[in-house]
Formats: C-alpha cells, structure tokens, sequence
C-alpha cells in the first residue's frame, strides 16, 4: 500500500507545467479544451477545459472552488459534499458524490486536496485516497482520481484564466458517448455554471460568514488532525469493475444531465 503525501512544490510546478502543455483540440464559445484518450489497456482519460473569465479576479473563483457550502448552492449534480479533516495548513480530506448520465451508476470519491497560490497563479491539486471510515457504498460506484485540479492564473483586476485538468478512472468500461458527452458538454457547462457561480459569490458570502475563509486563514479551520499514517492512495485495481460500455444514452429532462467529479 501506497502511503498518501501532501504535494510538495514540485508537484505543484508539474500541474501547472500540465495544464500550460499540449494542444487544445476544440474552441467552444470561449472554452479550449483538450482531451488525452488512454491507450489499449488503459481506462485512465486526461481531460482539460481552460475558460477566460473577463469579469471576476482571480481570488473570487479560488474561493469559490474551496467553499464547499457554497458548492451545495450552485452544483446541481452533487449528492453530498463535506470536509472530513485536515492533514496539513494546505491539505485536507474530503468527500464528493455525484450524479452521473443516465443510465449510468452514480460516482463518489474520497480525496487529498491541496492547495497553493504563488506568483500569481492559484492552484488546488486532488487525488483519491483511502479513508478508514469511508469504506465503499452499495448505491454508488467509488471513481479513481489519480489527478484532479485547477489552475487560476490572474490577467487583471478583476479579470483570469481558469484551467481544469482531470485524469480519472471512472471504475468502468464506459461506452463512447459518455466520453464525448464529457469533454464536448460535461466539463464545458460545468465551467460555465462554475464562472455563473463565481459572479454572484461575493453577494452570497455577504450573507454567509462573510469572513470565513480557512483555506486563507488556517487558524480558522476546525476540522480534526489526521495523521497521513492512516491514509493510503486509492488504485484502481483494488476496486471491483464495472461494464457499462453496452448502455445506450438515454433522454435526460434535468438541467444538468448529470456531471463530473470535482
């Protein structure tokens, strides 16, 4: 077993070395996105999106990213969210479960975040891991992240550039729709609520502890210590597989059609 570890700097510098690389194969709207299809053999996807944000700084989205009571507001997919502990003054364990496109099992995931802002770039970086107390559910399929995050580069004032970078097995043979349902409609509407969620926050947050912030103020944050020692990254090949590659997509009257993980 795999001991989990906070990123370190370097690790840092490689995601955002990530997201600036390669081409981007499509331009939707003011959406770029690019995405990596795994090799025969292989069911790990690398999908990227990067969006310009002409009328909200920098800060306002890295908030918005964090604020997971914020998040219940605004991402209709979600089946729960919650912060489970702390692992360091940049680091914590979370919890994330998420609708999926019919027919398709619904997806959770347990995950290390970390976060870090540095010349001028905002980045939160994840990964699956191990939780003792949250073992597998009958009713979801537990999703492998083996890298999630976003960057946030600041162009102006109130302006930047949002970058979104997952490489993920979804724990399943998956059929192709839902591949291209994903890099040409999930992520991109995903971002466009995310960028709707960004321009009313700062009204929101006047009227929900305005000055509570713990992923910008540490000392703020109230969530239990726990060790590194209990936790473990999460693989694939612990997990049961699921094929889902023979169902068809079926009509969706939601609004979101289900989505991604975070």
């Amino acid at each position: 077993m795999e001991r989990a570890q906070v990123p370190d700097a370097a690790a840092f510098r490689a995601f955002r070395q990530r997201c600036q690389d390669g081409s981007w194969q499509q331009d939707r709207g003011g959406l770029a996105v690019s995405l990596q299809l795994p090799p025969p053999g292989c069911a790990v996807h690398q999908l990227k999106c990067r969006m310009d944000v002409p009328d909200v700084p920098a800060e306002t989205v890295y908030d918005v990213l964090h604020d997971s009571e914020y998040r219940r507001e605004w991402d209709t997919n979600v089946i729960d969210t919650h912060d489970i502990a702390k692992v360091a003054v940049n680091a914590d364990v979370g919890y994330y479960a998420w609708r999926c496109p019919k027919p398709l099992k619904n997806r959770d995931v347990v995950m290390l975040r970390a976060w870090q802002v540095e010349d001028g770039y905002h980045t939160i970086i994840s990964f699956s891991i191990k939780h003792p107390k949250y073992p597998l559910r009958k009713d979801l399929v537990r999703a492998v992240c083996l890298l999630t995050g976003y960057l946030v580069h600041s162009t102006g004032p109130n302006s930047c550039s949002l970058t979104y970078l997952t490489q993920v097995d979804p724990k399943g043979s998956l059929p192709k729709w839902v591949v291209n349902k994903a890099s040409q409609y999930l992520v991109p509407q995903m971002l466009k609520k995310l960028h709707k969620a960004c321009v009313q926050y700062p009204a929101w947050k006047q009227q929900h502890n305005v000055n509570m912030k713990p992923w910008l103020y540490p000392e703020q944050n109230k969530l239990p210590m726990l060790a590194l020692s209990e936790l473990v990254l999460q693989r694939a090949a612990s997990l049961e597989n699921i094929d889902e590659s023979s169902l068809a997509e079926e009509k969706d009257e939601s609004s979101d059609h289900g989505g991604l993980e975070n």
